[in-house]
């Protein structure tokens, strides 16, 4: 397969990539398996499991109003549920396997996997996946369980669009559509490739151009955030939306999520990596510092225009900067990741406070706001801050066994053509989704059962008695 970049070369340290392909089809090194990447890959899977429950849960509960509280931590547990068990059965065949040569590849080998590892066949205890190092292993079983983690957040974050007026069955309906139709083909166009071993072997399409998105700025937060954004919109606003105080009811409970978040992406950018050493530090510095300054970013121009700065500003920033830095967090230098961060928090706290309300889109937890913009605004940047002439790592050519040439111009497009297709990826398949769901389920609940509150309505219960 052809790739853009110099002759026979591919990206390294894009996190999140595939397994070698199989060991008869490339002359591959005994496999070494580092005890401390596996545990700390594991160690990073339970981190990111702890986003989504209770970090997701409990940043969202909070920001509804207090009759739909468990309406959004049920929504969240049931989606985290479901992905779980859809992913092992299929979605980590279709997201990360296919053909060892060019040769046996087909037409839809760069957009979707085959079906040779469903029911996790052939994964084993014993079974290996390569890192980014040539000839460094992980057990396959780790690098499962972490994509999994990734996979049950990703549909997780976007039933924060549509929170306190959708079905529960309508809910779960469209995450899995859009699940098979949008995230498993983004997860394998992004990741997919052959490893370092078989570094010209058939890859993702947009691997196979050259897009860095180390942790999953496309194909978790841009991807989730256009999602949320179409369901939002088809599902029409909440009542009395715009007319109607809905302010949050529990900012210590979105404290507290938010927090969780933030300590959980240290697995998910740092452990992305897939090995213990100095560049997963270096994603965990990144981490710390751009949330920061997205979190200083948004309280201050709050501050600025309001005259106060909010506790649902400086967390809502937090976000923001995890958001924007996840896929830079192994292409960027300490300052590029402050600068990412610091967009990050200014251009998505204009989006919510300003844009938003002249949209007229009742997104209810500005799922798009902040997972849409700020990937999207990360993804873009991140072309720019890896160029080592701004501290960034730059690129690895595999062929050459060396550092490869940087050229920002062509990263930057490379960035924006994942970023466009990405958003119309997601835009279809969700539109398509949504409408199917409308169809055939209904997405509203009735008039009377959403003011009255969808915790009594939909699942017979109260939070606060």
């Amino acid at each position: 397969m052809a790739l853009p970049l110099a002759a026979g070369t591919l990206l390294a340290l894009t996190a999140g990539a595939a397994l070698a392909q199989a060991p008869e089809a490339v002359a591959a090194p005994a496999p070494v398996m580092d005890k401390g990447d596996a545990a700390w890959v594991m160690i990073s899977a339970v981190l990111v499991m702890m986003m989504t429950l209770p970090g997701l849960a409990l940043f969202y509960g909070g920001l509804v109003r207090s009759r739909n509280v468990l309406s959004v931590l049920m929504q969240v547990l049931a989606t985290f549920s479901v992905m779980a068990i859809l992913w092992v059965v299929v979605g980590y065949s279709l997201a990360f396997t296919g053909p060892a040569t060019a040769e046996e590849a087909g037409p839809l080998t760069p957009f979707i996997g085959g079906l040779s590892k469903m029911f996790l066949g052939g994964v084993t205890t014993s079974s290996m996946a390569e890192t980014f190092s040539t000839g460094v292993f992980i057990p396959e079983l780790a690098f499962v369980v972490f994509q999994m983690a990734f996979a049950c957040i990703a549909p997780a974050l976007i039933v924060g669009a549509t929170a306190e007026r959708m079905k529960f069955a309508a809910v779960l309906a469209f995450v899995v559509i859009w699940f098979f139709l949008s995230y498993l083909p983004m997860a394998h166009m992004v990741w997919w490739w052959g490893g370092p071993s078989a570094y010209d072997a058939p890859s993702g399409y947009l691997f196979g151009h050259g897009a860095l998105d180390f942790a999953g700025g496309t194909v978790i937060h841009i991807n989730a955030g256009v999602a949320g954004l179409v369901a939002a919109m088809v599902a029409g606003p909440r009542l009395g939306y715009g007319r109607e105080p809905m302010a949050p009811h529990n900012l210590t409970m979105t404290m507290l999520g938010g927090c969780l978040l933030w300590i959980g992406w240290f697995g998910f950018n740092a452990g992305s990596n897939l090995e213990a050493n100095g560049l997963t530090a270096l994603a965990i510095i990144n981490t710390a510092v751009a949330t920061a300054a997205a979190a200083l970013a948004w309280a201050f121009g709050e501050w600025a225009m309001r005259g106060h700065p909010s506790l649902l500003g400086g967390v809502s920033g937090a976000i923001a900067g995890l958001v924007g830095v996840t896929p830079a967090a192994g292409f960027v230098g300490p300052m590029g990741a402050i600068a990412i961060g610091l967009a990050a928090g200014l251009i998505c706290f204009w989006v919510v406070v300003s844009l938003k309300s002249r949209i007229g889109i009742d997104d209810s937890l500005d799922v798009f706001g902040i997972h849409g913009v700020g990937g999207i605004v990360g993804a873009i940047l991140t072309g720019v801050f890896a160029a080592p002439s701004l501290g960034g790592a730059g690129i690895y050519d595999y062929a050459a066994g060396g550092p490869g040439a940087f050229d920002m111009g062509h990263q930057v497009y490379v960035q924006v053509l994942g970023v466009v297709i990405c958003v119309i990826w997601s835009g279809v398949v969700s539109f398509l989704a949504i409408h199917l769901v409308r169809m055939t389920i209904g997405l509203r609940v009735g008039a009377t059962d959403e003011r009255q509150g969808l915790d009594l309505t939909t699942h017979g219960e109260n939070a606060y008695n």
